[in-house]
């Protein structure tokens, strides 16, 4: 498997804005034009859709708001909320679990790291009801004991511990 260093960044401005887009190598999105483009659609899912829903909302309310000077406690309708739609992501990576090997198809693919470093987050900070989804835990499980996500794993934020099973393979 290729390093992520491999992956070409490309961006163009356009007026105030700038388009950005991932050049990824060959091998790392398996597959004819249909099977790639559900790559794209899925990594664009977690970028996009999940990050917007869960992991930024997350993240802000659980670490960022403590790092502040003010140190403020988490918002709990914020939280209610996040949780809500974590439910509804997990629902779909059970589906996708239950009718394919992996998430995009019968490979491995960028889909399937995308959506594990997002999972990954809310796996550190102890969200995920794994109990109300056993597809998508078996579907992490079998990304998490991979040997190259072992550093992910030993990633630590400062002042805020791992879920207890976090760097646990067999949680």
């Amino acid at each position: 498997m290729r390093r992520l260093l491999d992956f070409r960044i490309y961006c163009r401005r356009a007026g105030r804005r700038a388009a950005c887009w991932v050049v990824a190598p060959a091998g790392t999105v398996p597959g004819n034009r249909e099977e790639r483009a559900e790559v794209r659609r899925l990594v664009d899912w977690f970028h996009g859709k999940f990050d917007r829903e869960v992991t930024r909302d997350l993240l802000f309310e659980k670490v960022y708001q403590r790092m502040r000077p003010t140190g403020a406690a988490p918002d709990p309708e914020m939280l209610r909320a996040v949780r809500a739609n974590l439910r509804y992501h997990l629902s779909y990576i059970s589906y996708l679990s239950d009718t394919r090997r992996w998430l995009a198809g019968d490979e491995l693919s960028f889909a399937d790291l995308a959506a594990a470093g997002h999972i990954s987050t809310v796996d550190y900070l102890g969200e995920l009801p794994w109990v109300d989804f056993p597809l998508a835990k078996e579907w992490y499980q079998r990304i998490k004991s991979r040997p190259s996500f072992r550093s992910v794993l030993a990633d630590r934020v400062p002042g805020t511990p791992p879920s207890a099973t976090y760097a646990d393979l067999d949680f």
